[in-house]
């Protein structure tokens, strides 16, 4: 790595692709991976009712709510409610998912890195509206 800043403008908004998504997600990369580091961080924001497939992290993931309230769940767990300035730590190889509150969007940071083999995140199969719309714990 090499010590700079990365301005704000050098990126442009993504639209989270549908095949990893529920609903309306962007995505802003903060930080790609870069010799030595293996570390990603995005900022992801929800729209009311957005959220990811079910997936699992080879390290694991650090999210950090910016603003908004959202949701989590870890599989076989209740649903939590998340809100600004909350931290969820995920164990890698961990089923989860994140998303929006069914009626506020959620923005969040996710933080995670890539194995030392590469592997990063395995996307699974969307979440249930059933599994979504289960009152927070």
């Amino acid at each position: 790595m090499k010590p700079r800043i990365v301005r704000a403008n050098e990126a442009q908004t993504k639209i989270a692709p549908a095949d990893k998504f529920v609903g309306q997600v962007l995505q802003d990369q903060v930080f790609v991976p870069e010799d030595p580091s293996r570390m990603r961080i995005t900022r992801v924001t929800f729209t009311p009712g957005g959220r990811t497939n079910w997936h699992t992290h080879a390290v694991g993931q650090v999210l950090y709510v910016i603003s908004g309230v959202g949701r989590y769940q870890l599989e076989g767990e209740a649903v939590q409610e998340i809100c600004p300035g909350d931290t969820v730590v995920i164990p890698p190889k961990t089923r989860h998912w994140h998303g929006a509150a069914p009626d506020q969007m959620m923005c969040h940071l996710a933080l995670s890195e890539s194995d030392d083999t590469g592997a990063a995140t395995d996307w699974l199969e969307a979440v249930s509206d059933g599994d979504y719309t289960a009152a927070p714990a």
